[in-house]
């Protein structure tokens, strides 16, 4: 957390010179490719949160369900 921002860069100087040279359309595409990256891992993550935190809870019910009726 108290390392400054540059360091979490990659800073690569060939991709920032040729980045830097190319066109607007060369730059389009480095954009599209990040986003194509890092779109599909993240839906993956929040999807596999949502399944296994219904999973966690349907078997917490179920495990609630059978104690609670032993209580009374």
């Amino acid at each position: 957390m108290l390392a400054p921002l540059p360091a979490f860069a990659q800073n690569c100087a060939l991709c920032y010179t040729q980045a830097s040279s190319a066109g607007a359309r060369m730059i389009e595409a480095l954009r599209s490719g990040i986003l194509v990256l890092v779109i599909p891992p993240t839906l993956g993550s929040i999807g596999m949160i949502f399944i296994v935190r219904h999973k966690h809870t349907r078997f917490r019910r179920i495990d609630g369900a059978d104690e609670s009726g032993q209580d009374w």
